[in-house]
């Protein structure tokens, strides 16, 4: 009898991952569009995200080691639960202090929860489901997480033009509490515990565990984690940075047209994962690298459109498609890249191996963020594109053949 992919735990998570993503990606987009209206500039904007995801980069090893060592249910329920007071406290301080400062901070302290909350949700996938559906529940998560970008820019964008940063602050609150309340329900087996050390010891231990298992038995990993990283370095600037910066300063549109485009590529990524779900059985890792293709070939059609003679709308429409396409690319290479590393990662070092994945992708946004935003403020928009793509491009073709030799070892296997 074929296992159903909605399960009881499996439902549960979706509709935490509903909630929380709700009330965590409206904040974001409404904090966004504050800063920039603030600053106006986009190096500015970029050092602040940048600076947000320090502490992500630095904390999600240990939240590998958190998801494998405690009570994954617990620790889900804990990381909601801080992150709704965390909300709270900045609705309540907003008023009162420096605006900017605030807002750092609660992206700062979220920062800190997101990197125990990511290893852990990518760590219960595998637990919940088996065989095929690990994939298609993959697939799932990631359609969850970009129909939720699909209405939150259009919910961000009415709710900061229409009454300012504070409802948005509280619809946040409200959701991370519901997620709390559904994550309560999960039935999780505990983890097996280990022998009794400090916790100094145990960290050491766990390091040197999951660094053995992915340089001497699975290399291809650490491999497929750096063009991972490569990828979140380039969309990253060019799509989190690079495309509101265009729309809100270059083309002097308005928030809500900002909003529409965010919302018109979470459409785009939900159908990326829905042609996952769909080939879960004929998708392959030597496709791959097309998928990488792609998204370069996006990227250097955007730069060419500004030397085209058209207006703001004009180009507004054509970016929009062109980072359409990468959003799309991007959802297939990042579930299909997930999915093989959890294929080859045995159960007890999943949450581990999942914080590498997070962390090293993680390393590589601020980077990106930091050096488009650069980038934009000091040249004209085709210079910054164009090179992008044609390197994208190129790393595409030449990881040709490190696909297929994942794809024979999978054959093999």
């Amino acid at each position: 009898m074929k296992e159903k992919l909605f399960n009881r735990n499996f439902t549960l998570l979706i509709l935490g991952q509903v909630s929380s993503l709700t009330g965590n990606l409206t904040l974001k987009f409404a904090l966004s569009m504050y800063v920039l209206e603030r600053t106006g500039s986009a190096s500015l904007f970029a050092g602040l995200l940048a600076a947000s995801m320090v502490p992500t980069i630095l904390l999600s090893p240990f939240g590998g080691i958190l998801a494998d060592r405690a009570d994954r249910r617990a620790v889900m329920v804990g990381l909601d639960t801080l992150s709704g007071l965390s909300v709270l406290l900045a609705a309540l301080a907003l008023p009162h202090g420096p605006d900017l400062t605030v807002i750092a901070a609660l992206m700062i302290v979220l920062s800190v929860l997101a990197a125990f909350e990511s290893p852990t949700v990518q760590a219960c996938v595998p637990q919940m489901l088996s065989g095929d559906n690990v994939l298609r529940g993959n697939a799932m998560v990631n359609q969850v997480q970009t129909l939720a970008s699909l209405a939150t820019p259009f919910l961000g964008s009415l709710f900061y033009a229409a009454f300012g940063i504070r409802p948005v602050l509280w619809g946040a609150v409200a959701c991370f509490f519901l997620t709390a309340l559904f994550e309560c329900f999960l039935r999780l087996p505990r983890p097996t515990p280990g022998p009794k050390s400090g916790l100094a010891a145990l960290i050491r231990q766990d390091f040197a565990l999951t660094l053995r298992f992915l340089r001497r038995e699975q290399p291809a990993i650490l491999g497929l984690l750096g063009l991972a990283a490569l990828a979140s370095m380039f969309i990253a600037g060019a799509l989190v940075v690079g495309f509101p910066y265009l729309v809100r300063t270059v083309l002097g549109l308005s928030a809500r047209h900002y909003g529409a485009a965010e919302s018109a590529m979470g459409a785009a990524a939900i159908l990326g994962g829905a042609l996952v779900s769909l080939l879960a059985g004929r998708m392959r890792p030597r496709h791959l690298s097309a998928v990488f293709s792609l998204v370069g070939l996006c990227l250097l059609a955007a730069g060419g459109v500004f030397l085209l003679p058209l207006g703001a709308l004009g180009y507004y429409l054509a970016l929009l498609v062109l980072f359409c396409g990468c959003q799309l690319g991007c959802s297939v290479f990042s579930i299909c890249a997930a999915t093989l590393i959890q294929s080859r990662t045995p159960a007890a070092l999943m949450g581990k191996v999942m914080s590498c994945v997070f962390t090293l992708s993680m390393c590589a946004q601020p980077l990106g963020q930091l050096v488009y935003g650069i980038l934009f403020d000091r040249l004209a928009p085709s210079w910054v594109l164009l090179p992008s793509g044609l390197l994208l491009c190129a790393v595409g073709l030449f990881s040709a053949g490190f696909f297929r030799r994942m794809d024979q070892d999978a054959i093999g296997s």
